[in-house]
């Protein structure tokens, strides 16, 4: 029986592979990064129609930008909200100089903005109800955007939703995954399902914001 050295040197004759695919295609590599797994405990039955809204692991999005826990200097207070839209990051503020950053989508061309306020209203599977202006922008461009969407795995807001004080931005999951770490909303703040429903949890009613 031939060894995975021999097996690599045929394959090197016979196909030109470079080494480091051989080492690919017969070990792996050592070492393999896995993106967090999603999990819910219990049924979500509050903010939507859907009794039983279930939602399928967000294994589609690269490790690159999952959450992390890292060293932060920041002279917010201890369980503030930042967004740098810049680089597309959210940042939860810890205490001991510490901070858990998650990929976010922002605002596109248009539709970015700045400020500081405060999360004045949270909602667990939120109905979305699109703004006239919207749906009218959208028709525009030859997009026919329902006026309602109940809660649940289909919903554009996804999981959770943190409203910013009284203006209609809000932070809140997607349907979209595909759109977690570009300027592509209409100027909330986008996140991965499994890490808004974990900031839900860390972020009280009245949690400063601050978008920059």
């Amino acid at each position: 029986m031939l060894c995975n050295a021999d097996v690599m040197k045929l394959l090197a004759l016979k196909f030109e592979l470079p080494a480091f695919v051989l080492a690919f295609i017969l070990g792996g590599f050592s070492q393999t990064v896995h993106a967090q797994p999603f999990s819910i405990s219990g049924a979500m039955k509050v903010g939507g129609d859907d009794p039983t809204p279930t939602i399928a692991a967000d294994d589609d999005v690269t490790p690159e930008i999952t959450r992390h826990e890292f060293s932060f200097d920041s002279t917010l207070p201890v369980g503030s909200i930042l967004v740098k839209t810049k680089l597309r990051k959210l940042y939860f503020i810890e205490s001991g100089g510490m901070a858990i950053e998650y990929a976010v989508s922002v605002g596109r061309g248009g539709f970015s903005w700045a400020g500081s306020n405060t999360i004045t209203r949270k909602a667990e599977w939120p109905i979305w109800r699109a703004p006239p202006e919207m749906i009218e922008r959208e028709a525009e461009h030859g997009h026919l955007i329902p006026s309602f969407v109940k809660g649940g795995p289909g919903n554009p807001l996804g999981a959770r939703a943190l409203y910013i004080g009284t203006t209609d931005y809000r932070i809140h999951g997607t349907d979209q995954p595909w759109s977690i770490g570009h300027a592509t909303s209409s100027g909330c703040i986008r996140m991965m399902n499994d890490d808004v429903i974990e900031l839900y949890g860390l972020a009280p009613i009245g949690t400063p914001v601050v978008v920059e």
